[in-house]
C-alpha cells in the first residue's frame, strides 16, 4: 500500500449510488483528490453537475433529491497530475462509479479516452471524454433471487464451466432474441439439458461488466472471454435481453433463480486481480482516474504499473479501500444477485502484500474466511498468478477448493503414453493427496480438469499436436505451446474412421479419470459431445463460431455424451465415487462389529491380486485396478491405458461375490454386459477405463463348530444387491 493513500472507508460505510424515496445517494472513495464532481447525464447527453463534499474517511458525498433509478452518471476527479507519487487526477476524463450496479454504453477506441498525451504517458490530455466512454447508473433496490433448496455439498458437486453468450447463441430451441444472454442461460430447454447432463453448478465466465482491450480491437476482434473488468458490481449489460439501465440486473438475477429452481448452483468466475484499464498508458475510464496508487500495485518510481498478471496492471488489495471494493462486491453478489461461489482468476494477486510478496494469511483470505454472509459459498482459486512466487497450488489452506493443473498435466500425458508406471495415477484418482493432503484440508481440495476455456477443448486435445490460433491475428504466437496433447497420428480432422475412433476413445478416457477421480470435477462446455475450436487454444478475442457451442454435435461423439451422462449419473448414487473424505484402507464390519474380510480401498493388479511393491514401481506398467468398498456395496475401476488388451482376473471372496460392468470407454461390444462370477477373467480392450459394480457380502456370521473346523465367528456370508 502506499502510505500516503489515506485515509481508508470504515468497513461498513456505503458507498455507490443507492436510491429511496426521496432521491438518491452518492458516495466515493477518492482520499487524495482536491475536488469530485458528479455528472448527470440525459438520454441526450447533456450534462449537469455537482460537487461533492469531503468527509474525513475521504469519502466525497452527496444527497441529491428527485433522482432515482435509471439515471445516468458518472463522476469527474480532480487533484494533482504528479505521475512521480502515483497521481494522475484528470478532470477532464469522465469516470465510472466503482460500485456502479449497472453500466450503460461502450468505450470509443478513437476516443479521447486516454489520460496523457499520444505524444508522452506523462503529460494529461485536457480533451474531455464524456462522449467516449461507458455511464454508470442508479439501480433500484429489488428482492435477491430464489436460493437453492439446499447447499450442494462439495463432494456432490459437478461443475459445469460455461459462457453465457456462447453456450446458447445457437441453441436450436431457444427464442432469437434471447440467444447469448441471460435470458437465454434460464430458458427450460437449456436447464432441461443441463439437467439431464447431470451437473449441478454452472461456472460462469466472467459477468462483472468488462471491455476489450485497445489493441484487440484494433485487430477487427473483441475480448470474449471477459477477462478485463471494468464495473465490479454490474452484470456485463451486452449479456442482457432486456436493456442496460437497471433492465440486466433483474434478469440476472431472474436468470439465477431459474437456475436455483432446477437444483443448479450459480458460480462466477471473478477477475479481481486487474481491470481493463491496462498499464498506465491505456485508457482511463474509472479505477486510474479516482487514485491511481490507490487502486494499483505501483512500482517503487510510483510512475509505472507493478504487472504481476500480464494484463498491464495488479489491483492492490494491501489498500484497506481496495481491499474494502473486492469484499463488498463479493457480499454484494453473494447476498443481493444470489450466486453460491466465486472463483477466483489468478488469485494470487489478491495476497500480496504491501511489497508485493505473496502472504498466505493476508488480509483477504480472513476476511473471507470470518464473513458471515460469504459463509457457505464456494471458493475457488486459481492458484497462481505470472508474478514472483506466484505458484501457490496446494497452499491456499481449508474453506478452498483449488484448479488443479497437475490433474489436468498428467491425465493427458497418461492417455498419451507420456508417463511411466501408474503411481502418480493412483494418487490423482485418490484426491491428489501429495498436494493438498496436509493441515485438515478436505479430499475436496482439488478441483479436477482435463480442459477449461483456456486452450484445447477435450476433442482438440486428441486431434492436435500444435495450436491454430491464426484467427487471433498474432501470426500464431499466442496460446500456450506446452499442450499434452496427441493428433493420433495425423493434424487436424480426418475421414479416417480408425483414427476418429481412437480420438473418441481418448476424449472417454480423459472424461472417465476426471469423473472418477476424488475431488470436484469440471466439465468444460461441450467437452460432452465433441466441441471443437479447430485447434484454437487461446480463443479469448473469438467471438464467432470457433468459441460458440454448436448445438447439431456430430453423432459419432454421441457415445462421449452417453458416457458422460453415466458416470455423472453414478457419482449421485453412489457416495463411494465421489468420497467426502481421503480415500485411506480401512477394515469393514458389519452392523454387529464383524469383519466383512474386506478393506474399503485397495489396489489390483490384471491377476486379480493386490498390487505388490515390484508392481507399483514397474515404470511399464499400464494397469491399474482402484477397488472401493463400505459395507454395503463396492465398485472396480479398471484404468488400462496399453494399447494391447489385457486378460484381468476379477478378484474373488472376500472382495465380492460376483460383478457387472457398469460403464466403460470402449466400444459397446468389446465388454460383456452379464453378472460376471468372482474369479472370472475378462479381457479388457487396450485404452479402455472400465467401471464394475460388485455384489458383496454384508454381514459376518459364525461358521457352524465342527472337529474340523474352528470357530471363526468373522467368516462372512453372502448378501448385499448389486448397486443400479
Amino acid at each position: 500500500m502506499n502510505p500516503a493513500v489515506e485515509p481508508s472507508p470504515a468497513a461498513d460505510r456505503l458507498l455507490g449510488a443507492h436510491a429511496d424515496d426521496s432521491g438518491t445517494d452518492f458516495a466515493l472513495w477518492a482520499p487524495r483528490a482536491t475536488r469530485v464532481e458528479l455528472a448527470l447525464i440525459d438520454e441526450k447527453h447533456n450534462q449537469v453537475n455537482h460537487d461533492l463534499v469531503r468527509d474525513n474517511e475521504g469519502v466525497w458525498s452527496v444527497h441529491l433529491a428527485g433522482v432515482g433509478p435509471g439515471q445516468r452518471y458518472g463522476y469527474r476527479v480532480d487533484g494533482n497530475w504528479s505521475p512521480q507519487t502515483g497521481e494522475r487526477f484528470n478532470p477532464a476524463k469522465l469516470l465510472l462509479d466503482p460500485y456502479a450496479r449497472a453500466i450503460t454504453g461502450g468505450v470509443d477506441y478513437a476516443g479521447p479516452i486516454m489520460d496523457h498525451t499520444p505524444e508522452s504517458n506523462y503529460l494529461p490530455d485536457p480533451t474531455d471524454s464524456s462522449s467516449a466512454v461507458p455511464l454508470s447508473v442508479v439501480v433500484a433496490d429489488t428482492p435477491a433471487p430464489t436460493p437453492l433448496a439446499e447447499p450442494i455439498p462439495l463432494d456432490q458437486l459437478v461443475v459445469y464451466e460455461t459462457h453465457v453468450r456462447g453456450f446458447t447463441l445457437r441453441h436450436p430451441a431457444v427464442p432469437e432474441h434471447l440467444r447469448g444472454t441471460y435470458a437465454g442461460l434460464a430458458y427450460p430447454a437449456v436447464i432441461e439439458y443441463l439437467t439431464g447432463l447431470g451437473v449441478n453448478a454452472v461456472e460462469l465466465l466472467p459477468v462483472h461488466h468488462f471491455v476489450s482491450e485497445p489493441f484487440v480491437i484494433g485487430r477487427g476482434l473483441v475480448n470474449y472471454w471477459g477477462y478485463n473488468t471494468l464495473g465490479f458490481f454490474a452484470p456485463h449489460a451486452p449479456y442482457s435481453s432486456s436493456g442496460s439501465l437497471g433492465e440486466q440486473v433483474d434478469e440476472f438475477k431472474e436468470m439465477v433463480s431459474a437456475l436455483h429452481a432446477a437444483g443448479i448452483a450459480v458460480i462466477l468466475d471473478v477477475v479481481y486481480n486487474h481491470t481493463g484499464e491496462g498499464g498506465h498508458e491505456g485508457p482511463t475510464l474509472c479505477f486510474r482516474g479516482i487514485d491511481h496508487a490507490g487502486y494499483y500495485r505501483l512500482t517503487s518510481d510510483q510512475r509505472n504499473d507493478y504487472d504481476v498478471t500480464g494484463c498491464g496492471n495488479a489491483v492492490d488489495t494491501s489498500t484497506p479501500g481496495v481491499l474494502k471494493l473486492v469484499l463488498d462486491s463479493m457480499r454484494y453478489w453473494a447476498t443481493e444477485m444470489g450466486v453460491d461461489g466465486f472463483r477466483f482468476d489468478l488469485n494470487t494477486t489478491l495476497i500480496r502484500d504491501a511489497a508485493h510478496h505473496v502472504d498466505q494469511h493476508h488480509a483477504f483470505k480472513r476476511a473471507v474466511a470470518s464473513d458471515p454472509l460469504l459463509a457457505g459459498k464456494v471458493m475457488i482459486s486459481e492458484p497462481w498468478d505470472v508474478g514472483p512466487y506466484g505458484y501457490q497450488l496446494g497452499r491456499w489452506g481449508r474453506g478452498w477448493t483449488e484448479w488443479n493443473d497437475r490433474f489436468r498435466s498428467f491425465s493427458r500425458d497418461f492417455w498419451r503414453g507420456a508417463v511411466d508406471g501408474v503411481q502418480e495415477l493412483a494418487t490423482r484418482l485418490s484426491g491428489s493427496s501429495d498436494i493438498y493432503d496436509h493441515d485438515d484440508r478436505p479430499v475436496t481440495s482439488s478441483l479436477n480438469f482435463v480442459t477449461a476455456h483456456d486452450g484445447f477443448t477435450i476433442r482438440d486435445v486428441v486431434t492436435y499436436d500444435l495450436k491454430h490460433n491464426e484467427a487471433n491475428a498474432e501470426r500464431n504466437r499466442d496460446g500456450a505451446d506446452d499442450n499434452r496433447s496427441w493428433n493420433h497420428g495425423y493434424e487436424g480432422e480426418t475421414d479416417d474412421p480408425a483414427i476418429i475412433s481412437a480420438r473418441q476413445r481418448t476424449a472417454r478416457n480423459l472424461m472417465a479419470t476426471m469423473l472418477l477421480s476424488a475431488g470436484v470435477p469440471m466439465i468444460t462446455a461441450g467437452d460432452e459431445f465433441g466441441r471443437t475450436q479447430g485447434g484454437n487454444n487461446n480463443a479469448y478475442c473469438q467471438d464467432s463460431p470457433i468459441s460458440w457451442v454448436d448445438w447439431n454435435p456430430e453423432h459419432q461423439w454421441t457415445g462421449q455424451l452417453e458416457l458422460t451422462r453415466t458416470l455423472i449419473g453414478l457419482r449421485a448414487e453412489h457416495p463411494l465415487l465421489r468420497p467426502d473424505a481421503w480415500r485411506r484402507s480401512t477394515e469393514l464390519h458389519d452392523q454387529t462389529g464383524r469383519r466383512l474380510g474386506r478393506e474399503s480401498v485397495a489396489w489390483f493388479n490384471e491377476s486379480g491380486l493386490e498390487m505388490t511393491i515390484p508392481n507399483w514401481h514397474d515404470p511399464g506398467r499400464r494397469l491399474l485396478g482402484l477397488y472401493l468398498s463400505d459395507a454395503e456395496e463396492a465398485f472396480l475401476i479398471y484404468v488400462h491405458s496399453g494399447e494391447a488388451p489385457v486378460e484381468v482376473s476379477l478378484p474373488g471372496a472376500p472382495w465380492a461375490t460376483s460383478y457387472q460392468v457398469v460403464a466403460h470407454t470402449g466400444e459397446d461390444h468389446e465388454l460383456p454386459r452379464k453378472q460376471l462370477p468372482a474369479d472370472a477373467t475378462v479381457s479388457l480392450p487396450g485404452r479402455t477405463v472400465a467401471v464394475l459394480a460388485a455384489k458383496v457380502r454384508t454381514s459376518a456370521i459364525p461358521v457352524p463348530v465342527s472337529p474340523e473346523t474352528p470357530v471363526s465367528p468373522e467368516t462372512p456370508d453372502a448378501g448385499g444387491d448389486l448397486p443400479s
